[in-house]
């Protein structure tokens, strides 16, 4: 006859080996929840068979997630986000499957700071950085396309119009006819310039000329440096205007005209490997 003590022991492996099997159960099913649910795609950028990982630069660039360029909160076209694409560049650069940044461009630009730290992403990378412009990198979108080791275009791409604006609606004429009149109270002269509601003074177009000279020459300064180049070459290109792929590449502002196999191509001979190997992740 079992004695108590036995019994116990009994009843103790017994809970023991349940635990375990709820454990090991848990650990299956958790296997198989994150496989086909997409869990563990959201983890890593490579499937275990891509090696270049895909960053898209689509519509305005703007410096946070949630913000137009007004700063204002809602629900917007196609934009991109600074901190999204810093984000994925340092999860790359973690991952030992990938090798590589392919960038794939269609943006008219947009915030200028969040596209100098797209840009400077770009240069700091630990990976080799190629851009492939599509439809068009104007302005802040050129601008953070010249911080890759290589830019390649679509001979059908607006590229360039380098510069800044400032320009806006002046409301004054609109205001007087509907009535309305500006009271200013500020407790400085110029904190109010630039409202579209109030006359624009000399005084103030002064400041904005001013602020504009400082921006535009960083902006040369900028792409001088990434694409190698002459500040007084890159400043006489710097009138605002795009220009045709082909013209782009006639003024060194990119370096090929081609596609996404021409970015495969030029990843194959930068790793040294075949492009059948050069495998992105889409």
């Amino acid at each position: 006859m079992k004695t108590m003590k036995q019994e116990i022991k009994i009843i103790a492996l017994r809970v023991v080996v349940a635990l375990i099997a709820f454990y090991v159960g848990l650990w299956i099913f958790g296997l198989w929840h994150n496989r086909w649910s997409g869990y563990n795609a959201s983890l890593t950028i490579s499937d275990g068979e891509c090696n270049i990982a895909v960053i898209p630069i689509m519509g305005d660039i703007i410096p946070y997630a949630g913000a137009d360029q007004n700063g204002s909160w809602s629900e917007m076209p196609p934009s991109t986000n600074a901190d999204d694409v810093l984000a994925t560049l340092y999860k790359a650069e973690n991952e030992t499957n990938i090798l590589g940044i392919f960038v794939r461009i269609d943006s008219s630009g947009g915030s200028a700071v969040a596209s100098e730290i797209i840009s400077n992403g770009f240069k700091r990378s630990l990976l080799p950085v190629a851009t492939f412009i599509r439809e068009g990198a104007n302005s802040g979108a050129y601008l953070a396309a010249t911080g890759a080791n290589t830019i390649i275009a679509s001979s059908f791409s607006e590229i360039g119009s380098i510069g800044v604006n400032m320009s806006y609606l002046d409301k004054t004429a609109k205001n007087a006819k509907d009535g309305l009149q500006y009271i200013q109270l500020t407790s400085a002269r110029f904190k109010d310039y630039g409202d579209p509601d109030k006359p624009f003074t000399f005084a103030e177009r002064s400041l904005f000329e001013r602020d504009l000279k400082i921006y535009h020459d960083h902006f040369v300064k900028i792409v001088s440096e990434n694409r190698n180049l002459p500040v007084e070459q890159v400043a006489k290109l710097a009138d605002g205007s795009s220009m045709p792929g082909s013209l782009a590449l006639e003024n060194k502002l990119i370096d090929f005209l081609g596609d996404q196999e021409t970015a495969r191509d030029w990843f194959a001979e930068k790793l040294e490997i075949s492009p059948k190997e050069v495998i992105f992740c889409e």
